[in-house]
């Protein structure tokens, strides 16, 4: 039962890495099309991409951080 435990942990884990990493390129990027459709300007939606893809970059390092030093605390107990 514990290895199931597990399991489901790093299951739950590859969830939110992908979540953190997915929505705010989608979000930045759907906005970026909008805008650019609104102001006639299309290349705009690349820079949202981009703003996106860090944003989701910085989310993951923030997670894997908290991860790593929660981790740390657990092995000195």
């Amino acid at each position: 039962m514990k290895n199931k435990k597990k399991v489901f942990q790093a299951f739950t884990m590859v969830i939110q890495f992908s979540l953190n990493m997915l929505v705010p390129i989608v979000m930045c990027t759907l906005f970026g099309v909008w805008l650019g459709n609104k102001i006639h300007a299309p290349a705009i939606a690349v820079l949202f991409f981009f703003m996106g893809a860090f944003a989701g970059f910085r989310n993951i390092f923030i997670m894997a951080k908290k991860i790593y030093q929660d981790d740390g605390r657990d092995g000195k107990r």
